[in-house]
């Protein structure tokens, strides 16, 4: 076990220690400089967790559990000190079932990570947020990304967790060893823990289903005139039953910043990066409907990228969006924001998006997984200057209850965390926000699990 203190003289952090140091002999490390948290500890085992975390419930010790930090919604940000325990030595790939497609993962392995071990088995992992994000993480923040509208989010893709409670204690949400690919055994006690950003226990293993290898891959480029054809073909895509596994929007904005951080030389208008999967038959199928739809939006010819070279590079582009997007004013920060809609309501939404940052002059390139109505701003914003930062911050809040009024949600997948609590409330109403206070006081009674996330600190 390892330990890193902050150089503070927090009676609390010398207590934690000193009762550490007693039970394992821990070694242990300065930090540089102060900072919250005020204690970070390195489990090796779950057995470490547990035991950590009843030293934190009997000293009421509040604990952020922390994957890779590629959270964007300050997921784990220590508000309230406390220990944050960093869970990337426990990196085991556990129980690997080729024939079931399914496999058992430690909270410090990555998506990356896990489809190199399974490279040679013909199965892979789909869910793909861009980031090399832990798999418990990404089951902690329900992640999904530009493989969702074929393969799910990791709500569809968790089988069962292993968590720590908030007194230490261990349980398994699905029954322990247990990975059927369907179960109407009771509490669905699994989804309750996927999107609980660590409010609720430490997820310490997670079994997820596995997909098998497709036949053939192509990905396509396609521009358009408007935002209005590149979405409406996204949307009638869906509606003719196309499998596609991919379909991404970038606005002209943002189509321009990944040309130029990436040598790329695609039109600078609206686009979409396609992505088809299946047999070398059925692509056909996939890409001969889509081109037709896409044809009747003024869509141009197909930019094709067959081989795994280029198809990665272009998937790559749109994983450096964030990059792309802050190379288009050096010195300044960026700040992204996400939504979700009906696929109906999805042309409108991005329209009157784009209409707004015009208006009122704001850098935002917008990219979104639009194959399943979520698309995300991202924001490029001088931080010294307090009128674009108040003007950013009315805009993302514009942003979100449009949505809310079409029907949406404030976030597809960046989550709660300390940014949408406001909003959160006004997405469920009242009743719903106070079913959850209730699960949150049952699990964590002394309020300890990630205070401060997701749900607003209660008037006393």
């Amino acid at each position: 076990m390892w330990f890193s203190l902050a150089p503070q003289k927090d009676s609390r952090v010398f207590t934690l220690f000193n009762i550490w140091k007693m039970v394992s002999g821990s070694i242990v490390f300065l930090l540089s400089r102060c900072c919250p948290p005020d204690v970070v500890v390195f489990p090796h085992c779950v057995e470490e967790v547990s035991a950590l975390t009843k030293v934190c419930h009997q000293h009421r010790l509040p604990i952020i559990p922390f994957g890779t930090g590629t959270g964007l919604e300050g997921g784990v940000s220590a508000v309230e000190g406390g220990v944050c325990f960093s869970l990337r030595n426990m990196d085991q790939i556990l129980d690997l079932h080729q024939e079931d497609f399914d496999v058992t993962v430690e909270p410090g392995v990555t998506r990356k990570a896990l489809n190199a071990y399974l490279r040679d088995t013909g199965l892979w992992f789909p869910v793909d947020p861009g980031a090399d994000a832990s798999l418990c993480g990404m089951a902690a923040t329900s992640a999904s990304g530009t493989n969702a509208v074929r393969y799910g989010t990791m709500r569809e893709n968790v089988v069962n967790l292993e968590v720590v409670l908030s007194d230490g204690t261990i349980i398994h949400t699905a029954g322990k060893g247990r990975r059927p690919r369907k179960t109407s055994a009771g509490y669905n006690l699994t989804n309750l823990f996927v999107g609980s950003e660590g409010t609720l226990g430490i997820i310490t293993k997670t079994t997820l289903r596995l997909y098998g290898i497709p036949e053939a891959m192509v990905s396509a480029v396609c521009s358009f005139p408007s935002v209005q054809d590149a979405v409406d073909s996204t949307v009638q895509i869906l509606q003719a039953g196309v499998p596609i596994a991919r379909i991404e929007f970038l606005d002209d904005v943002m189509i321009d910043a990944c040309n130029r951080f990436s040598c790329l030389s695609y039109p600078v208008t609206p686009t979409l990066f396609l992505e088809f999967h299946g047999s070398e038959q059925s692509l056909k199928e996939q890409v001969n409907t889509t081109e037709d739809i896409t044809q009747s939006n003024r869509g141009s010819d197909f930019q094709w990228a067959q081989d795994a070279e280029t198809r990665n590079r272009l998937w790559k582009a749109r994983h450096d969006a964030w990059y792309a997007a802050l190379a288009l004013r050096p010195g300044c920060k960026a700040y992204a924001t996400d939504v979700c809609v009906p696929l109906s309501q999805l042309p409108q939404i991005i329209v009157e998006t784009k209409e707004d940052l015009i208006e009122n002059r704001l850098t935002g390139p917008i990219a979104g997984h639009v194959g399943d109505g979520n698309f995300h701003c991202l924001m490029v914003v001088d931080p010294t200057d307090p009128e674009e930062l108040h003007q950013v911050h009315l805009f993302t809040e514009r942003l979100a209850r449009r949505a809310l009024a079409m029907g949406g949600t404030c976030t597809g997948e960046h989550g709660v965390g300390l940014g949408k609590r406001a909003l959160l409330c006004e997405e469920l109403g009242s009743m719903a926000i106070q079913v959850m206070q209730g699960l949150k006081d049952t699990l964590d009674p002394h309020n300890m699990m990630n205070p401060g996330k997701i749900l607003q600190p209660r008037e006393l």
